[in-house]
């Protein structure tokens, strides 16, 4: 089965060494979901979700509570938020799949594209948590993000919904 760059990073989790921030619930004012996040990423809440980005710059990650009531507008709002951060999707190589994710149901589409350091991996996850959807945003410099991936994947996995 053909995998999205999210959902084969989080198989890798089993290697990951890295060290790890204080459990995060997001967003702050009513929480849908926590997360734990290595220190090192700087990882920040914003108005919906929280973001960080790899030590060594190769990797941007966000988690936020989608505004969308479906997945197609969901990845249309996604695609727009890329654009406006200067990201480009090549919509042919579009790989979509389905599974869960800490029991959870999960949606993943990824891309090959650039961003302002040329050549990038782009991911879009919609996860449903309760009756919320949460949205995961990638994108990596191809090449260097393989460094990463332990890290993405210890991210991913430590998703689950707030108390």
């Amino acid at each position: 089965m053909h995998r999205t760059i999210l959902a084969s990073v989080a198989a890798a989790l089993l290697f990951t060494t890295s060290a790890f921030a204080a459990e995060i619930s997001f967003p702050s004012d009513a929480p849908v979901a926590t997360m734990t996040i290595p220190d090192d990423w700087g990882p920040k809440e914003t108005e919906t979700g929280i973001d960080a980005t790899a030590p060594d710059n190769s990797i941007y990650l966000a988690v936020d509570v989608a505004t969308a009531d479906n997945t197609e507008a969901t990845v249309k709002e996604a695609i727009e938020y890329l654009k406006e951060q200067g990201v480009t999707v090549d919509a042919a190589s579009a790989k979509q799949d389905e599974g869960t994710l800490n029991g959870m149901p999960l949606f993943t589409i990824s891309w090959s594209g650039t961003d302002a350091d040329g050549p990038a991996s782009i991911g879009l996850a919609a996860v449903t948590v309760g009756d919320k959807n949460l949205v995961f945003t990638y994108w990596g410099t191809q090449g260097e993000e393989d460094k990463n991936a332990e890290a993405v994947n210890a991210i991913m996995r430590s998703l689950k919904p707030a108390n």
